[in-house]
């Protein structure tokens, strides 16, 4: 079986052009749906950032059977409507990951998707066979990858470099043979890349309730290649400061596909520690969405948030940076990130 890298695909960096942005409509999953009122808020919150992609390029929304009345009522009347079996609301990491040719073809790696690890608050049986549904839609040429993997624990910068964390990849309950070198082969193979630079660990409260085991989309991203915002905790009283303080370490000492040393923008951590539930926060500015024109940034009533728009207007010259209050989509376990995917335009 031939792969990506073998015909000639690539992932492009999600600032090249779009052709649209895909998403999922929460479903009336055990994880949105134990109260009616929480499933509600969701499905307003993700229509909410539909419809604001919306005012920059097409958007695709994807529902379980016999929603998508429910949907309509909610989107912009230019988002188009598809139904499919569902099982979650998360399309960065059930749906394709996007590569273009350069003969002007789309191309779609579809990861092995057990909803992260089986972790037992989602059920993937359905959710798995989303990524196929979108491919298809898309018009992309599919390469099946035997490698449990998710869109959101990867970054690629469009110059051969890949970005990831040793606790998803090679989580036990991911891809429990696999090892490190397995992982670059085939990261190389269905993304293109060249080269695949690794972070310990994700921040903290991505380890329990319905955290991801270490995504790298809420920890750092390039912004252009051999550039990365940074995730910074700077409150000593937060767990993030000390991993945030080890993973520096690391991206300071690593290199680019090119060998070059890596620039880091530090984007420091909301200042809010704890959610209303008590626990600490994994917010952050860092699940942003690069669509056209504009960046759609995750903000969360915080003092940091002017500080993270200010950092971003000069990380994205020529983009609008657009505020979208994020803390609806964090309490479930991602952001703005987690609950988009960008179709490049081929």
């Amino acid at each position: 079986m031939s792969t990506p890298r073998l015909e000639g695909f690539s992932m492009p960096p999600e600032w090249a052009p779009h052709e649209c942005t895909w998403m999922e409509f929460p479903p009336a999953n055990k994880e949105f749906a134990a109260d009616p009122a929480e499933l509600a808020a969701a499905r307003a919150t993700w229509a909410s950032v539909a419809n604001t992609i919306a005012r920059f390029e097409p958007v695709r929304m994807v529902c379980n059977l016999g929603e998508s009345h429910i949907a309509r009522e909610l989107l912009d009347p230019a988002i188009e409507l598809f139904e499919t079996p569902t099982g979650d609301a998360w399309c960065r990491d059930s749906g394709p990951t996007f590569l273009t040719h350069p003969d002007g073809r789309l191309g779609a790696t579809l990861w092995t998707f057990n909803a992260w690890g089986d972790r037992g608050f989602s059920d993937p049986t359905d959710e798995r066979h989303v990524g196929a549904f979108i491919a298809g839609l898309a018009g992309a040429e599919v390469f099946p990858s035997s490698m449990v993997n998710e869109g959101g624990g990867i970054h690629v910068d469009g110059d051969g470099a890949v970005i990831c964390t040793e606790t998803v990849q090679l989580d036990v309950r991911r891809n429990p043979t696999w090892n490190a070198e397995q992982v670059e082969t085939e990261l190389k193979a269905y993304l293109g890349t060249s080269h695949t630079i690794w972070v310990p660990q994700g921040l903290t409260a991505d380890y329990g309730g319905y955290g991801t085991n270490g995504h790298i989309d809420i920890v750092c991203c390039f912004t252009q290649p051999g550039t990365l915002l940074v995730h910074v905790q700077q409150n000593p009283e937060h767990p993030d400061f000390e991993v945030s303080r080890r993973y520096l370490e690391v991206l300071r000492n690593s290199v680019d596909a090119q060998g070059r040393s890596l620039t880091l923008i530090e984007v420091p951590a909301p200042q809010a520690l704890r959610s209303p539930d008590g626990e600490f926060v994994d917010w952050g500015y860092l699940n942003h969405y690069i669509c056209n024109g504009a960046v759609i940034l995750c903000t969360f009533d915080d003092p940091n948030d002017e500080v993270a728009i200010d950092i971003l207007r000069d990380a994205y010259p020529g983009r609008e940076i657009v505020p979208h209050d994020a803390r609806g989509i964090f309490q479930w376990g991602g952001g703005i990130h987690c609950i988009t995917q960008q179709q490049p335009k081929v």
